[in-house]
């Protein structure tokens, strides 16, 4: 085993086998897992009310004239300017369009040197949706730090002061022991935002012993805390995943994000279980205390906000449980009464094992032999949970246990990530799932279509409740295959791969920006020359354009109507908001062969400006004033997406910026334009070492990579 933690665990798998040799009853662990087949509807996220989705409607009827390219370029204007591989070549030749690899650290880099060399650019959506998340996760890191980070030391030492009021009342009543849990679980977040804080030495030690787990972070444990007072055999031990608390997104580079994203990963992992009376006695606890004073409007300062970006809590928490309270023990509850109150007690039990259970299990279970009731193992009040999202809902639905084994006998315990184009549509990255083996498994294609089915049934009003969900609404516009009337780039197999490469990479930046709060999902177990023509291109997506364009609106919207967000990066949205417009307009001219006026021809030329302005504005809450500090933040970087208890990951990296190279058509004659487009990486890692930003791009650097996924030769030239 690659850590200590992982042997535990296998010691722990090995107890638990044994358990079942010794009368587990399998019958009924058939009949569960039938049921749990049949879950593979995800259940729509509610809307946050933060602001509306406005998407200008794309005008145009694509009639681009089909065209070919020479052998030997010799129908190419610019031909001259280029030296090419003879495989580059060959791809350029073939499919209208070839990328190779470069080693730009970003974006604007390459086409600022565009425009000194003077090359014409192929403006890219690659480009525009880096610059999105560029600047989305500068807003939330900005609103963390400044805002969030402060609202949650606030709430945490609020409710540490109510618990342990809470605590003193209930001593001597079999609530004891409740009240002493929640009292080490606030401890933990306190000590984990403050490190100076003094711990009550009621629970010293458990929370110590929470305290290490998280700073060792070696893998799957037994929770201490989650056990207290509790005589539980291993089966039915509270197990945590504490490799989760490595800081990793942007969370790395400071110390105040660092205790953040400590503290809110506890408050979002860490479950009250249903199944267990006296971890339920603690979330009824919990929920009272977060009802005194203004407690639940500290609470909602940091949901609310979270939610916008993200999307509403996956699991049980203060709302239903408040509701179920209210509706049993009357709107005012007294804390002993209540307590002493067995016949309500079982009241409240049985009302609440009707509340609809999480969709995504973040829980680490070890086989349905073992524990083959699903629901009853995962359902359970947490804090602060983290949040449905779509994409995490289509991988709990292909790994193991929604699907079964392949006919080798093997469980799918990480999906891919094609499984989320796939289900949105992707006829080919289906295809390349097929090819790849990853469609055998039993229930993969069954599944695979009741999701394609609901997905494709899903109204705007869903895909846009959330910027989470408008992100991938965006990314949903690079699927399906371009049609006549498109520039003949666009029309091989080859496109589509690149398409679905710009898909994987830009959803790569948003589970990268939002890895704290969404839930994860485990299987069970320059200046021109003179005299030079340098006229561009813009890469014609004009719907993908539209929706990037409402997406900022929305963004700026939102954060202005709580306050999240200042005059100066209000400006910048608008600003990137109008360039979106402005190459949707473009795109539209250019699939209706209309001539583009020299103001967008220049603004094609000034791209590279325009993304270093973007790029400086999105870094300088980091202290980055100057485009030397490139090489310390480069676009490349990683985020854990799916695990694997057994001991793995599932790691998506972006690299560094290649070079596109496209055949366009300007004024009825064939140029090169060139331009920048993610590379997009793949891989299994070890579940106690979650990488971070900073040594991915080590890594990088170094060489030390694994190969870029075969589908990608069809337009990477090797």
């Amino acid at each position: 085993m690659k850590n200590k933690g992982t042997a535990r665990l296998l010691a722990l798998c090995i107890a638990l086998l044994l358990l079942v040799m010794t009368g587990c009853n399998q019958d009924l662990a058939k009949e569960n897992s039938g049921q749990n087949a049949k879950t593979v509807i995800p259940p729509l996220a509610t809307t946050t009310g933060f602001a509306n989705y406005r998407e200008k409607a794309v005008d145009c009827s694509p009639s681009v004239k089909p065209y070919r390219v020479d052998p030997g370029l010799g129908n190419i204007t610019n031909r001259d300017m280029f030296e090419f591989s003879t495989e580059a070549e060959q791809l350029l030749v073939e499919n209208g369009f070839v990328v190779v690899p470069g080693d730009d650290r970003e974006f604007f880099m390459l086409y600022e040197i565009n425009s000194y060399e003077p090359i014409p650019s192929f403006i890219t959506t690659d480009s525009m949706l880096h610059n999105y998340h560029l600047f989305l996760s500068h807003l939330l890191r900005v609103i963390e730090k400044d805002k969030l980070a402060t609202e949650l030391k606030e709430l945490t030492e609020a409710m540490l002061s109510e618990t342990e009021n809470q605590y003193k009342t209930l001593k001597g009543t079999d609530w004891e022991n409740a009240a002493l849990r929640n009292l080490g679980f606030f401890a933990v977040a306190g000590k984990l935002l403050n490190p100076s804080m003094s711990i009550p030495k009621e629970i010293a030690k458990e929370v110590n012993q929470e305290l290490k787990l998280i700073k060792d972070h070696e893998g799957i444990e037994i929770s201490p805390l989650m056990s207290l007072g509790q005589n539980l055999d291993v089966l039915d031990a509270p197990m945590e995943d504490y490799s989760q608390y490595i800081p990793r997104g942007h969370y790395d580079n400071n110390e105040i994000l660092r205790s953040y994203f400590k503290a809110m990963m506890w408050y979002g992992r860490m479950t009250f279980r249903l199944k267990n009376e006296d971890e339920t006695k603690s979330a009824i606890l919990m929920t009272l205390a977060l009802g005194k004073n203004d407690n639940l409007q500290k609470w909602d300062k940091i949901y609310q906000p979270t939610c916008f970006f993200v999307g509403k809590s996956d699991d049980l928490s203060y709302p239903q449980y408040s509701e179920l309270l209210d509706k049993i023990y009357g709107s005012r509850v007294d804390l002993k009464g209540m307590t002493t109150d067995k016949n309500k007690w079982q009241d409240f039990l049985k009302a609440a094992e009707k509340l609809e259970p999480p969709e995504i299990n973040s829980i680490p279970i070890f086989d349905e032999e073992i524990q083959p009731d699903r629901e009853t193992e995962i359902k359970g009040f947490r804090f602060m949970g983290q949040r449905f999202t779509l994409d995490a809902s289509i991988f709990q639905r292909l790994v193991y246990r929604e699907v079964k084994e392949n006919k080798q006998g093997q469980r799918r315990m990480l999906p891919k990530a094609l499984d989320i184009p796939a289900a949105l549509g992707s006829e080919e990255a289906y295809a390349i799932l097929e090819d790849q083996g990853e469609t055998d498994y039993k229930g993969y294609p069954e599944n695979m279509n009741k999701l394609r089915k609901y997905i494709a049934g899903l109204e705007d009003e869903t895909w846009t409740q959330n910027l989470y969900w408008s992100w991938l609404y965006t990314l949903d516009s690079l699927i399906g295959e371009k049609g006549e009337g498109y520039p003949s780039f666009m029309h091989s197999k080859a496109w589509l791969h690149k398409e679905l490469n710009t898909f994987l990479s830009s959803w790569t930046e948003l589970k990268h920006d939002t890895i704290l709060y969404a839930k994860q999902i485990y299987a069970e177990m320059g200046g021109g020359m003179p005299g030079v023509d340098d006229r561009g291109y813009v890469e014609p997506n004009p719907k993908l354009y539209a929706r990037l364009a409402a997406l900022v609106n929305m963004t700026r919207e939102g954060l202005s109507t709580r306050g999240l967000i200042d005059d100066r990066d209000r400006e910048n949205l608008e600003r990137l908001e109008q360039l979106a417009l402005s190459l949707k307009v473009i795109s539209e001219k250019e699939l209706s062969d209309m001539p583009l006026t020299d103001e967008e021809y220049d603004l094609i030329r000034s791209y590279g400006g325009q993304l270093e302005h973007f790029w400086l504005e999105a870094l300088r809450d980091e202290g980055v004033d100057h485009r030397s500090a490139i090489y310390e933040n480069p676009a490349a970087l990683v985020a854990d997406v799916a695990t694997d208890p057994n001991g793995n990951v599932l790691q998506e990296a972006t690299g560094h910026i290649y070079d596109i190279y496209a055949v366009v058509p300007v004024d009825g004659s064939l140029r090169i334009a060139k331009g920048g487009v993610y590379s997009h990486y793949e891989f299994d890692w070890p579940i106690d070492d979650r990488l971070s930003d900073k040594k991915w791009q080590e890594m990088l650097n170094a060489g030390e990579v694994p190969p870029l996924a075969p589908w990608t030769r069809t337009f990477i030239s090797q």
